[in-house]
């Protein structure tokens, strides 16, 4: 059986500043076809049309905190999506000063979107079930940042059993007791037999999962909240050769980053959220591969899905 779409699409990776080809802080999530906007830095709707991405098909998008290099992309992605005509509600999960920021742009400009924004407000004390449909959960869990800030944990939800369509017909079971067999329960087939389920289904294909660990200083119970996560993406903003700085400044290293996956258990990690001072990039891997081999760099443009 086909997986569901699950893709992680870099947007942005620099940290407070941008350079001339790196952007502050945006990745889009697609989760079967649901589309996630973390964060959302400035120029993010520039780079959404350059990947050619479903602007209109993002419903949800969860700002970790309130530095600017995280939500300043906001207001004129909003405005753009109203401009196109967007009618449909649009979900907004993060820090609850956010609302006062668009209301205050937005009254100040006198702009009218034409969609409803429902704004869900985050909180950093533990973790916290944000969103649930019937194929994924969202959750936020505290960062221990200068400010108030979240990470996001995305999980897919189990799917349904598969059906050996040969052993339907040779047990003679009706389509009528497919439902039953995919949730997991015995039937009774035409014969008036009863049928086991492991007789006729196949175990499913393993849900995945994302974390995604915005600006934060190195932090040991972060691993408690991500246990055994599939894709894991964490800041390093700085080297070891600027761990002063890092400490100062509420950021992780590259190797403190490896850490907290070596910690979780995590299967990958995608290291992003670059300093400005760092032209080459390949320092970062070759810091946090003697402790964590299995790792990338977040280059924008560039698209992850969890391997299980």
């Amino acid at each position: 059986m086909k997986q569901q779409t699950f893709e992680l699409l870099i947007l942005g990776s620099s940290s407070a500043s941008p350079t001339s080809n790196r952007n502050p802080s945006a990745q889009l999530l697609n989760i079967a076809e649901r589309y996630f906007l973390i964060d959302c830095g400035e120029a993010t709707q520039i780079q959404l049309r350059k990947y050619k991405a479903k602007l209109q098909a993002i419903n949800h998008i969860l700002i970790s905190h309130l530095h600017g290099d995280h939500f300043f992309g906001l207001p004129g992605l909003l405005s753009t999506m109203s401009l196109l005509g967007r009618k449909q509600a649009l979900t907004i999960y993060c820090p609850p000063d956010l609302k006062l920021i668009i209301d205050t742009i937005n009254t100040a400009s006198q702009t009218v979107l034409n969609f409803e924004i429902v704004w869900q407000f985050t909180t950093d004390t533990s973790l916290n079930l944000l969103f649930e449909d019937a194929k994924v959960q969202v959750y936020s869990f505290p960062l221990k940042h200068r400010i108030y800030c979240t990470g996001f944990l995305f999980k897919e939800k189990p799917l349904p059993r598969n059906i050996d369509k040969y052993k339907l017909e040779k047990l003679n079971i009706s389509v009528a007791e497919i439902l039953k067999l995919k949730n997991g329960l015995d039937v009774i087939n035409e014969d008036g037999k009863l049928i086991k389920n492991k007789e006729v289904t196949l175990n499913p294909l393993p849900e995945r999962s994302y974390a995604y660990c915005s600006d934060t200083i190195f932090y040991k119970k972060i691993a408690t909240f991500i246990k055994d996560v599939d894709l894991l993406y964490h800041e390093s903003t700085f080297l070891e050769d600027k761990l002063d700085r890092a400490k100062k400044t509420f950021h992780s290293t590259a190797k403190q980053a490896a850490e907290i996956a070596k910690l979780s258990n995590a299967t990958k990690l995608v290291l992003g959220h670059f300093s400005a001072r760092y032209g080459n990039l390949d320092s970062f891997l070759q810091e946090a591969k003697p402790i964590f081999n299995n790792c990338e760099l977040a280059i924008e443009g560039k698209t992850f899905s969890p391997n299980v």
